[in-house]
């Protein structure tokens, strides 16, 4: 379960809603290993025109993986687990999105006290940042219509681009 809701979260920048939202038929799998899934409902898009999102192929191998695992077929992709891991039917809780990053976390030695069920999304916005994606594109991908948003989760990463950085750079200093 882990592995695919932080692979999932992290692909499409969704809100915990919105990911524990998507439904097996909301995914869609490509002839070259990767996929995608379509948003139907989300905090920007409330009359539900929908959004369709990449998955990545090691996103769709843990998403798979996870599904045949669980023995689900239809229905909600993400759902809780009892205390003998018995899948239980309805989705997952919002908390339960922020519980699975925080174990994730935990295992990698990160401060869970920081992790929230935001914290993919500002991870790969700040990731697609970092790796010098264009703004229309980060725009596209995390679904925002300004990029007022973009700005304030990388603005760590953005003063380094900024332009006393630049002048800086230029200057050798």
């Amino acid at each position: 379960l882990d592995k695919a809701l932080v692979c999932v979260s992290y692909d499409t920048l969704c809100r915990r809603s919105e990911t524990v939202a998507i439904r097996v038929a909301d995914l869609h799998w490509a002839d070259d290993g990767a996929g995608s899934v379509t948003i139907i409902r989300s905090k920007t898009d409330q009359t539900g025109e929908g959004a369709v999102k990449y998955l990545s192929h090691t996103t769709v191998e843990h998403l798979k993986a996870w599904l045949a695992w669980a023995q689900i077929s239809e229905g909600p992709v993400f759902r809780g687990l009892n205390r003998w891991q018995q899948v239980l039917p309805g989705p997952l809780s919002g908390e339960g999105v922020t519980r699975s990053l925080r174990r994730v976390a935990q295992r990698t030695g990160l401060n869970v006290d920081r992790i929230s069920g935001h914290s993919t999304r500002v991870g790969a916005c700040q990731d697609l940042v970092a790796a010098g994606i264009d703004m229309p594109a980060i725009m596209q991908a995390g679904g925002w219509k300004a990029p007022e948003r973009v700005a304030r989760y990388s603005e760590q990463l953005l003063v380094k681009r900024g332009g006393m950085a630049q002048l800086a750079a230029m200057q050798r200093r």
